[in-house]
């Protein structure tokens, strides 16, 4: 184990519910990303469990970069500081990475993906895309507790194998936690992608998400549609976001 490095400067940001967003574009963001570090692209139904969720608090303190992923975050904070802030979706974040040489070279990156049939859809898209991923490339998560998260297989396995770059393709809440393992344990600086459900809406192993339906803040809505009882209750509970924007604006919840 090595002691965690400290952040990057990024460039543009904006504290809000204390973690540090960048107000940068996605072609900056993805730059940044490929340099090393924690990337994290949190979303509303992870983000209202700031005020008790530490561990998953801490993962966004400590990330080198975060995305306005956000729709409801990016609209609630033009309402109560009247600031626009330019939204940077994860699902565009992954679209430029996978247009990168640094990520389509063989074995450049281990994929942590979340169950065998995601892993077999994913790869199936990524090899049609020309990026040569194998089952090699990939590592099936275990259903990690909550708290602090650890993983010693998934840490021996990088450093055996040293990708430059670790897409983490698992839920919000989960990921980030265990890239804030990752980026403290590693005794080297991969980039570390944390980009949820985004491949698989490319893929079609989950709803695929046009790119005008993305950029219209809706990705939110088609989930919904294709599984009501799994994302209706999930994103209606995301409605506790704006009060809890209202309460702390740029203050971390939770915090003493």
């Amino acid at each position: 184990m090595t002691d965690a490095p400290q952040q990057i400067e990024v460039g543009p940001c904006r504290r809000i519910l204390g973690v540090r967003f960048f107000t940068g574009t996605a072609a900056e963001a993805v730059r940044i990303g490929l340099s090393g570090g924690l990337v994290v692209v949190p979303a509303a139904p992870a983000l209202v469990e700031l005020e008790r969720d530490a561990p998953y608090r801490d993962a966004l303190v400590n990330a080198d970069l975060a995305i306005t992923d956000s729709a409801l975050m990016v609209l609630s904070w033009w309402l109560i500081s009247h600031e626009r802030l330019p939204r940077v979706s994860g699902l565009e974040y992954l679209r430029l990475l996978l247009t990168k040489p640094a990520v389509r070279e063989p074995g450049a990156v281990l994929w942590i993906m979340p169950t065998p049939k995601a892993r077999e859809r994913n790869l199936d898209w990524l090899r049609h895309q020309g990026i040569p991923a194998t089952e090699d490339d990939c590592y099936v998560a275990p259903l990690y507790p909550k708290g602090d998260l650890n993983d010693p297989a998934l840490i021996d396995l990088i450093h055996c194998r040293r990708p430059q770059q670790i897409i983490v393709g698992l839920g919000g809440g989960v990921q980030e936690r265990l890239g804030l393992h990752l980026k403290r344990e590693l005794d080297y600086r991969p980039g570390i992608h944390c980009i949820g459900a985004a491949i698989g809406f490319l893929s079609g192993e989950q709803v695929r998400i046009p790119v005008w339906a993305d950029f219209m803040y809706l990705g939110w809505l088609f989930r919904c549609l294709s599984a009501p009882r799994k994302f209706i209750p999930r994103y209606w509970r995301a409605r506790k976001l704006v009060a809890i924007m209202r309460k702390y604006r740029d203050r971390l919840p939770g915090s003493r």
